[in-house]
């Protein structure tokens, strides 16, 4: 059994037990993270539920293990024979969460 949830605008593929990285979440780490926003469920081999927009009374339950960086991504500006050089980096903030459970 799976689930596609939709958190922080982007679309992630859920069971039970899985960890994920989300876009950064405003929780503490340890507090339980909730989600009514499912679009899509299958249950078993034939059996699936799609949502328009969303699946009503299903809810993807899980845990906040905590709060990291990503790897760092460079950005380099360059005009050539114009002596303009600009280096920058950006590290993104990301939540680590685990499900515990897709409720009907």
């Amino acid at each position: 059994m799976y689930a596609i949830i939709k958190t922080g605008g982007k679309q992630y593929r859920v069971q039970k037990e899985s960890v994920i990285t989300v876009e950064l979440l405003d929780q503490e780490e340890g507090s339980t993270f909730e989600s009514d926003q499912v679009l899509f469920v299958k249950t078993g081999e034939n059996e699936f539920k799609v949502g328009t927009p969303f699946v009503k009374d299903v809810k993807v339950t899980g845990e906040i293990l905590g709060h990291e960086k990503g790897k760092k991504v460079v950005v380099f500006k360059k005009k050539r024979r114009k002596g303009y050089r600009r280096k920058t980096g950006h590290r993104q903030n990301f939540t680590k969460v685990k499900i515990n459970d897709i409720a009907f």
